[in-house]
């Protein structure tokens, strides 16, 4: 069984997170330290919580998760924790993880109502994501977010959505991948990537 670790920043509710993996066929642990993901096959950072709370959390243990990013193992970032992996954020003062190069934006407040909560089309701009095998373009997902990543390199950007401007809604890049949208509160759909990143993570063993 795989074995999926996702790392609580103590900001809320993973329940749902939690049981789209298990349903899925992920043996599921929650951990507040990457030294306890030593034996694990994936990690999933939630997007439940604030920015600057979040990084403060996950600095705690930074050279335990410095660690685990080298050994190439699958992570899933989910909205908070795709944004984390960058430069920095408008959200927030502190400096993101700095993975990915690019920053993290507000939605712009007079164009559309903040933050956005509904659902949302996906635009798939990369057919051979691993993330979307068996999906199809144009496909609902669920959003719930005020910000949005601008990667510096676009080629890394999997899918994108409108939101009174282009989101990249999803990214790969070596061993990451990432979704501004919610695929634990996604339905169908959110439950196949789900079932797409357990196989990621199987696969790379």
């Amino acid at each position: 069984m795989v074995k999926i670790s996702i790392f609580d920043y103590g900001a809320g509710n993973i329940f749902s997170l939690q049981s789209s993996l298990q349903r899925n066929g992920a043996q599921v642990s929650i951990i507040n330290d990457f030294e306890e993901s030593a034996e694990v096959d994936g990690i999933v950072l939630p997007g439940v919580g604030n920015f600057d709370p979040a990084i403060i959390s996950i600095n705690k243990c930074k050279t335990g998760f410095s660690r685990f990013m080298e050994k190439n193992i699958p992570v899933l970032g989910i909205c908070l924790g795709m944004e984390m992996l960058f430069e920095k954020s408008e959200e927030g003062q502190l400096a993101g993880l700095d993975i990915i190069e690019g920053e993290v934006l507000s939605l712009p407040k007079n164009l559309v109502k903040i933050p956005h909560i509904g659902w949302n089309s996906l635009e798939i701009t990369n057919k051979k994501s691993k993330l979307f095998e068996g999906i199809p373009n144009k496909s609902w997902v669920y959003f719930v977010h005020s910000y949005y990543t601008t990667p510096k390199n676009s080629d890394i950007i999997t899918s994108r959505s409108n939101y009174g401007v282009h989101i990249p809604a999803s990214i790969e890049i070596n061993s990451i991948y990432c979704t501004q949208f919610h695929p634990e509160k996604s339905s169908t759909i959110g439950e196949k990537m789900i079932k797409n990143f357990i196989n990621i993570c199987k696969r790379s063993k």
